[in-house]
């Protein structure tokens, strides 16, 4: 009999902290509803909150990328990586960490190297843009891509957009007299397949031929 009281006094205590929890989650859920606008009310209902925001927050952009005008509309948080990788479909430029530290999204804005990861799209509006996709003339290559391609400055070939666009841009900047100076210009640029001598080669060698870059 006691057992029978025992198990009555527990199922009971179970439906009250059931009711206790269905009750609060109402209450929230009315609370929230209540501080809510009819719009967003109508869009969440829709499920459509996350798409309208979207649409009143993204801001017109116009951008050349690789000699290429472009008319963009993109929400402010937009980074010009995901801008150029989602939008633009220009994949060569690679997400490494997303923070700034490999390297593997550099790009060239204005001429001079920019991290796209660390860079939020609207900050570039009326630039120009030129990516690894960029560089070649037709089906040819340009003078760095080339040298890495003889040099073997690649193994995995993930970085290698990026080492390649900061060694373009470390030669036009003059930081490619020695191989001192390379390495320390290209230190931004993170190779884990460990492919150092051979990308500084390639960069000492088209610095010392010389020409247009």
């Amino acid at each position: 009999m006691s057992n029978e009281k025992n198990y009555c006094k527990e199922e009971e205590k179970f439906s009250l902290h059931d009711a206790r929890r269905k009750f609060l989650k109402q209450s929230s859920a009315l609370a929230a509803v209540a501080l809510a606008t009819p719009v967003l009310v109508k869009a969440a209902e829709k499920q459509l909150d996350e798409k309208a925001s979207a649409y009143f927050e993204k801001q017109p952009l116009n951008l050349e990328v690789n000699g290429i005008a472009h008319q963009l509309s993109v929400e402010p948080r937009v980074t010009l990586l995901d801008l150029l990788r989602e939008q633009l479909h220009l994949t060569g430029t690679k997400k490494g960490c997303d923070y700034g530290q490999c390297g593997a999204c550099t790009v060239h804005v204005g001429g001079k190297r920019v991290l796209s990861c660390l860079s939020l799209a609207v900050m570039q509006d009326g630039k120009k843009i030129t990516t690894i996709e960029g560089l070649a003339k037709d089906e040819e290559l340009h003078p760095m891509q080339d040298a890495f391609i003889r040099h073997d400055g690649f193994q995995c070939g993930y970085c290698t957009p990026g080492q390649i666009m900061s060694a373009v841009a470390c030669v036009r900047e003059g930081h490619a007299n020695n191989e001192e100076e390379i390495r320390q210009y290209m230190s931004g640029n993170i190779c884990r397949c460990g492919a150092y001598p051979n990308i500084v080669d390639a960069i000492k060698e088209v610095k010392e031929k010389g020409g247009t870059i």
